[in-house]
């Protein structure tokens, strides 16, 4: 999830907003020399901008960021929260963890915040940080995913490239057509999954075939991943590498250096990739929407991190003053993305980033603001809402690796299943 692609357009963004309005927006809580305490998984440089915006507007406060790999960056908080660590303020949050998170008191309640909130980010962009009508978390961040293709190999092949609007979404048997034909001209790969076995970047799949989330709607501790949707979508998973067409053995930090280097047709992935892609002087691209399946709906996945604040954080109130100039000023939304070009949660800060994305990448990149408005506000789902939610993505999540390596997807889904509910009959 870490990305630091340097984006010069996105460095003026919001740095001639006065201080003293920043103040004035943070509720400013003092300084006295006091440290707040930052934890995520970004590289520093991601959080520069905003923890300078933020000391700037606060003489005499402290920042100070701890950078944790974003493989371990769960565990470690789990560990220093549950212990009741006060050396930790602020800290990521992936919001389908809120619930499992809130429920074990490692979030403060910020309901108090919830109209201020809901005022300043986008539509619908809040809802993951509520649990139980409670507001526990603000976002900072959001997701989209697009399906990228190489513009040469698809001329070499003979195809059309597909269109930017949403009429013209192909379908993933459609997808996979193009890919094995680009193959035959030469393409090494037909198709790659940016995020390959993760539960965001599959959860789209059995989605959009009216499968569910894999979690029962009705009991939040039942899982749902063995229905015909989900079925059938694991089988077309499992066949796109076992037919060659997307590749095994290769890690999701390695999808874009493929693609990029001219080695497949299709890529989906996030809007971050954009700043590399434009980097590639002698690389012809495009987007086109995300994928859906033939006689399903059209779903792409959504939310990116929010802050929490740790109730016994010792400078807690100061730490929320910080998460409220980043989440809920332009200002600091604006700051947060400087060196990592993701979607602002922030609703004034998304014009901006809207527009600078569309420009970035020239003809490549032209229309992406109204595409990935669209798809914001009709196609993205969230995650689902679970106390669960831990277990179910560190158990589904090896299933798909499972299924991608060559398992039986029914058999394999009944065996999550199976461990799904032996997890989750503890949290009953």
């Amino acid at each position: 999830m870490t990305r630091t692609v340097s984006r010069r357009a996105l460095l003026g963004l919001g740095a001639a907003v006065p201080a003293a309005g920043l103040l004035a927006a943070c509720g400013g809580s003092g300084g006295g020399g006091r440290t707040v305490q930052f934890v995520g998984p970004e590289l520093p440089k991601t959080f520069a901008p905003v923890i300078a915006g933020f000391e700037r507007a606060h003489p005499g406060v402290t920042v100070k960021y701890t950078s944790v790999p974003f493989d371990r960056v769960n565990d470690v908080l789990q560990a220093r929260l549950g212990a009741k660590d006060a050396e930790v303020d602020v800290f990521t949050v992936d919001p389908p963890r809120v619930s499992a998170l809130a429920a074990r008191g490692f979030l403060k309640d910020l309901t108090s915040y919830r109209g201020e909130v809901d005022r300043a980010v986008l539509p619908g962009q809040a809802d993951p940080s509520y649990f139980r009508s409670r507001l526990w978390t603000v976002p900072i961040w959001s997701s989209t995913q697009f399906l990228y293709y190489n513009t040469d190999l698809l001329a070499k092949a003979g195809i059309t490239p597909p269109g930017r609007g949403p009429a013209d979404r192909l379908t993933w048997e459609r997808v996979v057509e193009l890919g094995r034909k680009a193959q035959k001209s030469g393409a090494e790969y037909g198709l790659l999954l940016e995020q390959t076995d993760r539960y965001y970047q599959l959860q789209p799949l059995p989605a959009s075939l009216g499968g569910g989330s894999g979690i029962d709607p009705h009991d939040e501790l039942t899982p749902a991943v063995t229905n015909d949707a989900w079925v059938r979508a694991m089988r077309w998973y499992g066949r796109i590498f076992a037919t060659g067409v997307a590749p095994r053995g290769v890690s999701s930090d390695q999808m874009n250096a493929i693609f990029s280097g001219g080695h497949a047709a299709f890529m989906v992935g996030g809007p971050w990739n954009i700043g590399t892609l434009s980097a590639q002087k002698k690389f012809r691209w495009g987007i086109a929407p995300h994928p859906y399946f033939e006689g399903g709906s059209p779903v792409t996945p959504t939310d990116s991190w929010g802050w929490g604040v740790n109730p016994y954080g010792a400078n807690a109130g100061l730490g929320l003053d910080f998460v409220r100039y980043a989440a809920l000023t332009k200002a600091g939304s604006l700051a947060t993305i400087r060196n990592n070009p993701i979607i602002p949660a922030n609703a004034a800060a998304f014009p901006a980033y809207k527009t600078v994305l569309a420009e970035q990448g020239g003809e490549s990149s032209a229309g992406v603001g109204a595409l990935m408005e669209y798809e914001l506000t009709r196609t993205a789902i969230h995650r689902p809402r679970t106390i669960g939610y831990i277990q179910f993505e560190d158990i589904m999540n090896k299933a798909f690796a499972d299924i991608r390596n060559g398992a039986d997807p029914a058999r394999r889904l009944r065996s999550a299943a199976a461990a799904l509910r032996s997890a989750w009959e503890q949290l009953r």
